[in-house]
């Protein structure tokens, strides 16, 4: 069915990078931390990992950006006015966080709020890649 590219973002007010994790987003997913700001009330995201996977229809697939939070993702086939349809649990180790439905399309990345972390929050993203 495609492509996601999925990243466990770090969401904070204070300037010190956590652990030294940080990551870079692809090129092409560059300007997710500016839209994170627009939705989230923090002044800083890092990325701690990401992960690109294939989404395969009747196939479960496995975000995993971190060895302690990730994300299954159930392909459910094509949305009717474009992009996939998606059944998401969002895992923290061996227990389900969150389970929900979801249409992503292209251009439109999903931002899954977790839990609070730190100083801060933690913020599962999952962008639909561009078909090639």
């Amino acid at each position: 069915d495609g492509k996601v590219w999925g990243a466990l973002v770090y969401a904070t007010h204070t300037q010190q990078v956590p652990l030294g994790l940080t990551e870079q987003a692809p090129a092409e997913f560059a300007d997710i931390t500016k839209r994170l700001g627009k939705v989230f009330p923090y002044e800083r995201y890092e990325i701690l990992g990401q992960h690109l996977q294939d989404v395969f229809r009747e196939y479960e697939s496995w975000v995993v950006p971190t060895k302690d939070l990730f994300l299954k993702v159930d392909s459910k086939g094509p949305a009717e006015d474009g992009g996939m349809n998606l059944h998401l649990q969002f895992w923290r180790d061996q227990q389900v966080l969150v389970k929900t439905d979801a249409v992503l399309k292209q251009g439109s990345p999903l931002f899954i709020g977790g839990p609070k972390w730190r100083d801060g929050q933690l913020i599962f993203v999952l962008v639909l890649q561009k078909a090639r």
